[in-house]
């Protein structure tokens, strides 16, 4: 039966270029497909013995292998002598057929053979091989979890990449130790698990860095939140606003935290800690991004979230960034860090403004009622599975109250999203906000909307104009900080355009 043909595109990042069709249809389960060429036995075995001819004479060392400063000086090596190999054994080849058997020849020798190809393409957010016995499934950012064409070829051949990842980080994967979490050189996170802990066979499953990250634009072009609501973010976020954004799992907070983080003034220190590098900022920004890092298999060499967590705080920080809160020391160290005048932002599990109180007072967290004053902003990212859409489901704030004598901390959600309209609707006047806004600031309320009115119709004009990079985004925002009377003057008289020139 012929599959309806729903999207083409080519893949040309990482050195390849290959074609991916989206098949499917109606009746049809959508499918993702690399259109590979059949290499035929005679043209397999000269492939074999090009392998044999390019290990002997690039010797490369363990070092270059395992440094992403040098993988790419490595690759054009190793293109520049298949080149010349090519060219000896196959005089007056096409050029087309030349950069194909290269192509095969560096996803085999220098990467994860077929998972090359799919770690290229920027539209895939997620790639998971569950065993030799099924294709592998990627997560699209259009078309959400597909199966591919792509079957390996057995157990061995995964458990090959397991031990090329492991050794890349200084680490190994055993049956004594059968679980691996690790970056690959790309950034990229692989969590592994072997047979039989995964009962199917063994199982890998790589997270995608972000290679043209989320922004503002975009989250304003597909709905995700309104030019509105990210000129108050933007607003609270310029004079030092402590901000938590909640969500469940894939709903999108770590990418509205990367959104936020250029309306930044850039000559604030930037300060961030992750487990697996996710944000992106421009680079006008003065940031020092920091990752932990987990033992060696002497269970030696580990650093933390919160050995990270408090090495900040020593390096004089103006904001400081956590991707995830989990715990309760990482949260005793946050909230110490908010009170002493720190301008704080992290996640945290949670898929509303009520429940994300209930899990900051409840284990493991457990943080005390009279901290939580410090949080003036709460935005809560929703995932509508169904339609495969994010959305900003709630923007609230933390209100103290006296309860049986008891101090206790109240929700006030000022916007919340209406599935109906799909639109943010205004839900609660702000009852702190704007007041310690105000008393920081020396703004009049009048002054204050004045200046929610100017960054609203920046982000308008913005996302009418695809201004979308992150660079360009960049560009804006360190423009506006520069000088904000001209920047909001030249979008006003239509020349905009203007700004984006160095």
């Amino acid at each position: 039966m012929t599959r309806e043909v729903v999207e083409t595109y080519q893949i040309t990042e990482g050195g390849f270029n290959a074609q991916v069709k989206i098949t499917g249809g109606k009746g049809q389960g959508k499918q993702y497909e690399i259109v590979q060429h059949e290499i035929a036995p005679a043209t397999a075995a000269l492939i074999e013995q090009i392998k044999h001819e390019l290990i002997s004479m690039l010797r490369v060392s363990a070092e270059e292998m395992i440094d992403p400063k040098t993988i790419d000086a490595l690759k054009v090596r190793f293109k520049q002598k298949a080149e010349t190999l090519i060219e000896q054994k196959i005089p007056g080849i096409e050029k087309k057929t030349s950069d194909f058997l290269i192509q095969h020849l560096m996803k085999e020798m220098l990467g994860l053979g077929d998972l090359e190809i799919l770690l290229s393409d920027p539209l895939l957010e997620e790639i998971v091989v569950l065993s030799a016995h099924e294709p592998i499934r990627v997560f699209h950012r259009k078309h959400g979890w597909l199966a591919t064409n792509i079957v390996l070829r057995d157990e061995t051949q995964i458990r090959d990449y397991f031990n090329t990842i492991a050794r890349r980080v200084g680490r190994q994967i055993t049956n004594l130790t059968p679980l691996l979490d690790a970056h690959l050189l790309t950034g990229d996170r692989s969590n592994a698990v072997l047979y039989p802990i995964s009962t199917k066979g063994n199982t890998l499953t790589i997270r995608k860095f972000s290679r043209d990250p989320w922004t503002v634009t975009d989250f304003i072009t597909n709905k995700t939140g309104s030019a509105e609501i990210f000129a108050l973010i933007w607003f609270a976020t310029q004079y030092e606003s402590n901000i938590l954004v909640s969500g469940g799992t894939g709903s999108g907070k770590t990418s509205l935290l990367n959104v936020c983080m250029p309306f930044m003034p850039p000559t604030h220190r930037i300060i961030s800690i992750e487990d697996t590098r996710e944000l992106l900022l421009p680079d006008y920004l003065f940031w020092c991004p920091l990752t932990t890092r987990q033992p060696n298999p002497e269970g030696k060499g580990e650093i933390n979230m919160l050995d990270l967590l408090i090495n900040s705080l020593r390096m004089r920080p103006d904001r400081i960034i956590l991707g995830e809160m989990r715990k309760k020391d990482q949260a005793e160290v946050l909230f110490e860090a908010m009170h002493t005048g720190h301008s704080v932002y992290a996640t945290v599990h949670a898929d509303s403004v009520p429940a994300t109180i209930e899990r900051l007072q409840n284990p493991p967290i457990e943080v005390p009622a009279n901290l939580l004053s410090a949080v003036n902003l709460n935005v809560v990212m929703f995932r509508n599975r169904r339609q495969n859409v994010r959305r900003i489901y709630q923007v609230g704030e933390f209100l103290a109250a006296e309860e049986e004598g008891k101090r206790i901390v109240k929700p006030n959600i000022i916007y919340r999203w209406n599935p109906s309209t799909d639109t943010l609707q205004v839900h609660n006047k702000p009852m702190r906000l704007f007041e310690e806004l105000s008393r920081h600031t020396g703004l009049s309320q009048s002054e204050i909307n004045k200046d929610l009115a100017e960054k609203e119709s920046i982000l308008q004009w913005m996302s009418k104009n695809n201004v979308r990079d992150i660079d360009s985004v960049g560009k804006i925002m360190h423009k506006y900080y520069l000088d904000s009377d001209y920047v909001v003057k030249e979008i006003k008289k239509g020349a905009g355009k203007k700004l984006l020139e160095d």
